[in-house]
């Protein structure tokens, strides 16, 4: 039988919260972090997959361990992006709205420094922060984590690898006797290490149900494709899966800009984001998405940290990513809080080998999912070319006269009539419409 919250030993407070946020059942991360965070003085490492419950894993102990009555700064959380930091300082907001004494800031890069420079001569309680933009404020004496309790590093396989340099500066600034609590998705060499430099000998290792939740609910499945088709077969799939919201993940930002190019020029509602684009365009595409306003990101990896979206239904992975643990983010974007989600690779034939690695390193298995033929690809590609036109905004600079004479022309044709015609001169430009293909059809006809 699940365990409540209360039996974890959470306030009432933060109970009322999450009431108001209907969450009821503590997930499997939670049942096993919480009471350690709670009743326990040891450092704590936790590997659970993304979607899995996380941030109140560790935010809910927190909260309850904040001495409102001391005005420093009595905790850090690190995120490796901003736009994860600001999900992490959302969440515990809202499970904090019944405790309104406890004060949080968020300190991430890409945004002026000044205000928050402002901001932290005020009462704060915990700081939510990106390792640079924190390195940066401790850099310029506008923060004081000397006497911090609490230590928390949330995506820190990420973050090890990507910024270890602000981490580094950080860490030798706060003090020795704090409570490091890490939380990872994957457990490669580089946490291994950071666990035996900066934590505790003492330390308690949780794991979540690694063989079900960060996966569940998951159906991981390849494509192999010539790479002149490559695009094409993303185009066809992205079709099958109209008015649902989705994530396409590409190893650069070169090829990011390129895709999403190309999305708009088929007239997807999309949108693009990587660590070139300026903060304030990376939020609005964010807000976009996130809002429902666009259907598909398209993203780099790091970019992509800290989309916590229930509705995203699908993954694609236009590039095989480099490491296993980048998989594991990727494909942790889809069935969150217990939906459902798909995870599609697209692959060379040369890549198809490293399908077994995958599976072996992770624990999972991959279906060949089955490519369109030729035949249904270029239908799709005038379903694209149909759309086109419809969303074409109508030329207001063409002169009167001239379109006197082109209405003239198709005067006598019904709408039927003209459909079929603008149709039937697309389809002679492809190999659906062309005399070859009508031929080879009468020949298999005849067999």
């Amino acid at each position: 039988m699940s365990k409540s919250f209360s039996d974890l030993g959470i306030n009432e407070q933060l109970q009322q919260g999450l009431t108001d946020l209907q969450i009821s059942v503590p997930t499997d991360i939670q049942e096993k972090t919480i009471p350690v965070v709670l009743h326990q003085k040891e450092d704590v490492v936790a590997l659970a997959k993304t979607g899995t419950g996380k941030t109140a894993a560790f935010g809910l102990p927190l909260l309850q361990l904040i001495d409102v009555e001391n005005t420093a700064i009595q905790a850090v959380i690190l995120a490796p992006t901003r736009e994860l930091g600001q999900q992490i300082s959302a969440n515990i907001a809202s499970y904090a709205t019944h405790m309104p004494s406890i004060s949080i800031a968020t300190i991430c890069g890409g945004i002026p420094i000044k205000p928050q420079i402002e901001r932290l001569k005020s009462t704060t309680h915990i700081v939510v922060a990106t390792p640079g933009r924190l390195a940066d404020l401790i850099e310029r004496n506008a923060v004081d984590i000397k006497n911090i309790s609490y230590f928390i590093l949330d995506e820190a396989d990420e973050m090890v690898s990507a910024l270890k340099e602000g981490l580094d500066s950080i860490i030798k600034e706060i003090p020795k006797s704090r409570r490091t609590l890490l939380f990872t998705a994957t457990m490669p060499g580089t946490i291994k290490q950071m666990v035996q430099n900066y934590m505790s000998k003492h330390v308690v290792h949780i794991e979540a149900d690694m063989s079900t939740l960060g996966h569940q609910g998951i159906d991981h499945q390849y494509v192999v494709v010539e790479p002149i088709e490559k695009l094409e077969v993303l185009l066809h799939f992205l079709n099958s899966k109209e008015g649902e919201r989705g994530i396409i993940f590409c190893k650069t930002k070169a090829a990011v800009n390129k895709l999403a190019k190309n999305l708009a020029i088929n007239k997807f509602s999309s949108g693009a984001i990587h660590g070139s684009l300026s903060q304030g365009i990376r939020d609005r595409i964010m807000g976009q998405f996130r809002e429902g306003y666009i259907d598909i990101l398209v993203a780099t990896d790091l970019a992509a940290r800290g989309i916590d979206i229930k509705e995203i239904s699908y993954v694609v992975n236009y590039h095989l990513p480099d490491r296993y643990d980048t998989y594991v983010h990727r494909s942790g974007r889809t069935a969150r809080a217990g939906a459902k989600g798909f995870s599609l690779t697209i692959l060379q034939q040369e890549e198809v080998k490293d399908i077994a690695e995958f599976e072996k390193e992770l624990g999972i298995v991959f279906k060949e999912f089955k490519k369109a033929n030729a035949q249904s690809i270029e239908e799709n590609n005038g379903l694209l070319w149909a759309k086109k036109i419809f969303k074409t905004k109508p030329n207001s600079t063409i002169s009167e006269e001239f379109r006197k004479q082109i209405r003239t022309v198709f005067h006598h044709l019904t709408k039927e009539e003209l459909i079929e015609k603008v149709l039937a001169n697309h389809l002679a430009k492809t190999s659906l419409g062309s005399p070859k293909s009508e031929d080879s059809k009468k020949k298999k006809n005849k067999k």
